[in-house]
């Protein structure tokens, strides 16, 4: 019969505290080896030697250096959602002001990190599956549209159909926009906010105002 696993407290700590904490070492240190050389430089002993660990840490967390990979695109991945989001909904302006909001929100936080800005520019070619995963974050802005639109739209929120192709549209856009910013950053972050939000409001607008779409038979 196998003995039940004991976990003890070290320290006033306890072993799901302690795991917790080494993984969060991990993640940061995951994160300013890419941020700072690029993927191709997050290696399981490089990431061990940055964090202080013992490769034993590593893989009681991660299977392999691609899972840790993913992990820190993930992270990156939240708390630019986050910032997208907070300063969106708490916005009680028009959808212009929301849009510009979310919009500086989003890009003050990948202009304030310089780790952020390579994570997000980095070749993912060498890291298999990386790139689809990234592009998911795209449905997921569309999806938080889709479900914000309502309140702040109110009786003008387009059908469900037209709504989500708009979503789509005005994400894939935008995301084009501040990509090639990304590679020349001209404009300040309120600047290219307010060009998005624009660009944003007119393509809502076009849709509020276009009649209901009726499938031919």
């Amino acid at each position: 019969m196998k003995r039940p696993e004991v976990v003890r407290d070290y320290g006033g700590i306890s072993a799901v505290d302690r795991r917790a904490e080494r993984r969060a070492k991990l993640l940061a240190a995951g994160r300013r080896l890419w941020g700072e050389s690029g993927p191709g430089e997050v290696t399981v002993r490089g990431v061990c030697a940055e964090a202080g660990l013992i490769p034993r840490y590593f893989y009681e967390q991660f299977p392999n250096r691609d899972a840790l990979i993913f992990a820190v695109s993930d992270d990156v991945r939240d708390q630019l959602l986050e910032a997208l989001v907070t300063a969106g909904v708490g916005d009680p302006g028009t959808l212009a002001d929301k849009l510009r909001s979310a919009l500086t929100a989003f890009l003050d936080r990948i202009a304030a990190d310089p780790h952020i800005h390579r994570i997000a520019t980095s070749d993912l070619s060498g890291v298999p599956g990386l790139t689809e995963h990234r592009a998911h974050i795209l449905d997921m802005i569309a999806d938080l549209i889709v479900a914000q639109a309502p309140a702040v739209l109110g009786a003008e929120t387009p059908a469900p159909a037209q709504l989500r192709r708009g979503a789509l549209f005005l994400v894939g856009g935008v995301n084009q926009i501040i990509e090639s910013w990304l590679d020349n950053p001209v404009e300040t972050t309120t600047e290219l906010a307010t060009i998005s939000a624009d660009l944003c409001e007119t393509v809502v607008r076009s849709i509020i105002e276009r009649p209901q779409d009726h499938t031919h038979h």
